[in-house]
């Protein structure tokens, strides 16, 4: 297992080393001066010259690279041009936020979609089949926004049940903390669990084709039994893959579900730092949502030798 984590991690060291040169070269390609939006309204020359020389906007492009992985590597980020505040500050502040929205609706996307891929693919070309292939359908092809409006709209303003919008974190109040981050959870819950329900699928009905399966049948082991114990087992690789990109995917932030409930995370926070071309705060978030993306593929890594143990050999 040490030896497969080794193998990844010297693959991700010059994945992240390139990851952090498009960030920052794509970043500087963005038209205008960020200086010229905090300079004020009058944008005297001599407080943008200053600004420029304080944040370094001035020297040559690689100078500027050079010096910011000179920062990151001592655990500084920069700070941002709008409010001065570093930009590690942000980021710790705003990552609990979406680290918990997207562990909610992980955990709604893997109970609604292992349980209807599996029934779909033992009830493979019946109804429940169809039935499970329509709803996965229709939550990726649902938009997001939308969901979430029509939600708020029902159990918020009709029913009143839950909060409509808003954060509360759960050190305040953990009940509230619960309400709040429920629906947009269940809005991002339901997209990952139609492509969770597929994939799920299409593993079972290969695994439970194997020469193994028919003869922990043939041995007359319950159907329970060679179902969750034996094929889910060995179909579970595909599933952890599809899983731990999702989440890495939801640790990026999801922008539009946050916009649609004000959840104050990773979503927007780089839609703000876009529009006010804070390019430090958007270089520190793209470059901490690569390294997730890093992690999550080691995690799985990690968890194929769990499931898998042969894999600790390959």
């Amino acid at each position: 297992m040490f030896a497969i984590i080794g193998r990844r991690l010297l693959v991700a060291i010059p994945t992240v080393i390139l990851v952090s040169m498009l960030v920052f070269s794509l970043q500087k390609l963005l038209p205008g001066d960020p200086i010229a939006t905090i300079a004020g309204e009058e944008r005297d020359p001599q407080v943008i010259a200053y600004l420029h020389q304080k944040y370094h906007l001035d020297d040559p492009i690689p100078v500027q690279y050079i010096a910011w992985v000179g920062q990151i590597v001592q655990g500084d980020l920069g700070v941002s041009l709008r409010t001065d505040e570093p930009v590690l500050s942000l980021i710790a502040q705003k990552l609990p936020v979406t680290i918990e929205l997207a562990l909610f609706a992980m955990t709604f996307a893997l109970c609604i979609g292992i349980p209807m891929g599996i029934l779909a693919a033992v009830r493979k070309d019946t109804w429940i089949d169809t039935a499970a292939t329509v709803i996965a359908l229709s939550g990726l092809s649902v938009p997001n926004f939308w969901l979430g409006i029509m939600l708020i709209l029902l159990v918020s303003v009709k029913f009143g049940l839950l909060p409509a919008s808003g954060f509360v974190p759960p050190s305040q109040n953990l009940w509230l903390n619960i309400q709040t981050i429920i629906m947009p959870a269940f809005v991002l819950g339901n997209a990952l669990a139609a492509s969770i329900t597929r994939h799920t699928r299409a593993a079972m009905v290969g695994v439970l084709r194997s020469d193994y399966i028919r003869t922990a049948r043939a041995k007359g082991l319950r159907g329970r039994v060679v179902v969750l114990k034996h094929a889910l087992r060995n179909a579970l690789i595909p599933i952890v893959t599809i899983a731990t990109l999702l989440f890495g995917e939801l640790l990026g932030g999801a922008v539009l579900t946050e916009q649609v409930f004000t959840i104050p995370g990773f979503g927007k926070l780089i839609v703000d730092a876009v529009f006010n071309r804070d390019y430090a705060v958007v270089q520190g978030v793209v470059l901490c949502t690569a390294v997730g993306f890093i992690v999550m593929n080691l995690a799985a890594d990690v968890l194929y030798t769990i499931i898998n143990p042969r894999l600790r050999h390959a």
